[in-house]
């Protein structure tokens, strides 16, 4: 009886040190290779959903302060391997002033540095030219969201052939902006929602992103959706296999390559 608690002290001692790792393991999991990311808004609709679940990789751009699983962190220059991300990409991100432990973003990137981006009744411009889109209605959303389905649904292709699906609800005061260079070293981001998402477009005082994004606060690029739960789906595990939405499961989340 005499080394039993000293040899309790020990396993435990033991659980813990496997516990600690075992957490270390997912947070560099998380931070260095990729991570879960729900979506909690209709911002980007039709291409993500709220309730949509995806795997977000962390490596494509390199690794900066926005890398970090936890956000905590204050911003820093700079990023190890850096890589800029190309136009179509979806990407999450740290928004300006959000500070420690903050909420990530989700947008996707439609200007690089030294492009000049500007929306034009509502239209997209890049570089003083128009960007190609085509309206294409009733396609792209849930059953249960039945007012931003009678939404005109536009497909905007980039240069380089990159093309996808916008929200277009109707007027709205994002549908007119000035022009905007982006400069070196940051991006221009917009929601695929373009009606209802706070972006590049819409300023800081009203709750935007200000303007062109720096690359550092770029957390990674958005590959697939896992699976999707509807607005049924509560905190009950048994009502989850009612709310799946089983066509969403597994779709890439990388814009298609059009013929131009």
């Amino acid at each position: 009886m005499t080394h039993s608690l000293p040899s309790a002290r020990r396993r435990w001692l033991v659980e813990l040190r496997g516990l600690a790792l075992l957490t270390l393991g997912v947070f560099a999991l998380h931070s260095l290779v990729a991570r879960p990311f729900y979506i909690p808004s209709a911002s980007m609709m039709p291409t993500l959903q709220v309730g949509d679940r995806l795997v977000v990789s962390r490596w494509p751009y390199g690794w900066s302060y926005a890398s970090a699983a936890l956000h905590l962190l204050p911003p820093l220059p700079g990023r190890l391997f850096g890589r800029m991300p190309a136009r179509g990409d979806v990407v999450i991100l740290i928004p300006p002033g959000a500070g420690r432990g903050g909420e990530d973003w989700i947008k996707r990137v439609v200007g690089l540095p030294g492009d000049t981006v500007q929306m034009i009744a509502g239209r997209l411009w890049l570089n003083g030219r128009p960007v190609r889109s085509e309206r294409v209605r009733g396609r792209g959303c849930p059953a249960e969201q039945r007012e931003p389905c009678a939404a005109s649904i536009v497909r905007e292709t980039l240069p380089g052939g990159v093309g996808y699906d916008t929200l277009d609800r109707g007027p709205s005061f994002t549908d007119d902006t000035p022009p905007v260079r982006v400069p070196t070293g940051n991006v221009f981001v917009l929601g695929d929602n373009r009606d209802v998402s706070a972006d590049s477009r819409v300023p800081l005082a009203f709750g935007g992103l200000g303007g062109p994004v720096p690359v550092e606060a770029i957390g990674g690029r958005a590959e697939v959706v896992t699976f999707s739960l509807g607005e049924s789906a509560g905190w009950n595990p048994l009502s989850w296999w009612g709310a799946l939405r089983p066509e969403r499961s597994w779709r890439s989340l990388r814009p298609a390559r059009l013929a131009r």
